[in-house]
This record gives C-alpha cells, structure tokens and sequence, in this order.
C-alpha cells in the first residue's frame, strides 16, 4: 500500500507544474532548402551567427540543432514556452543576422511547426 501510495504522490508532483498553469515546452521544427548557389558552408556560418546572436539570447530559450538532407535544411529549437517561442519570431526580423540568413534560403521552401513536447 505503501508503495502505491508513493508512486501516485510521485507522479502528482511531476505533473504539479502542468496543473499549476506552467506552461508546456515547446519544440519548433522549421524546414528549409538554400537558393540556387549557396552553398552549405556558408549557409552554415550564418545560421551559427544566427543562433549565437539573437536566438540563444531570446527568454525562454532552451537548445537549437540545425541538421542537413541533401539541399534540404531542418532546424529545431526548444523553447520554455509557446509564449517565448512567439516572442522570438517577432523580434526575428530586427535581429542583425536575420537578414543574411533570410537572403540564402529559398522562402517559399520554408515551413515552421510547433509541437508541445510531451515527454522530456
């Protein structure tokens, strides 16, 4: 009984963050491919700009993985909340590496989804 009881306290205190209204974290996938002529090692140096400069300095930030598939780019980003993940996107554009970095992809190959994180 003992045992029992411990293990319902258990998962009551992990999920008393949830029900305490915390906010659940939040993974973002974006997907991306290079214009015609950029190559991977400078796309490379700009996206770690990037991440260096403005997205690992936003509140709520956690850990970013950039990854390749051919000329296809995939991002994820971990954030403390949906909330951080928005405020980020909005202060995107006035971030100086933005720019260099929006200027070597192919937009309209860009997609970005987020996901609540349910298991960590």
């Amino acid at each position: 009984m003992k045992f029992v009881l411990s293990v319902i306290l258990a998962f009551l205190v992990s999920m008393s963050g949830t029900a305490m209204g915390q906010e659940k974290h939040v993974v973002e996938i974006v997907t991306m491919n290079l214009k015609d002529g950029v190559s991977a090692e400078a796309f490379a140096k700009v996206d770690k700009a990037l991440e260096d400069q403005h997205v690992s300095k936003q509140p709520g930030f956690v850990s970013r993985e950039t990854a390749i598939n051919g000329r296809q780019w995939l991002v994820i980003v971990h954030w403390k909340s949906a909330a951080a993940a928005q405020a980020s996107m909005d202060s995107f554009a006035d971030a100086p590496a933005a720019s260099e970095f929006m200027s070597m992809i192919d937009a309209s190959t860009m997609t970005m989804t987020r996901y609540d994180l349910v298991i960590r």
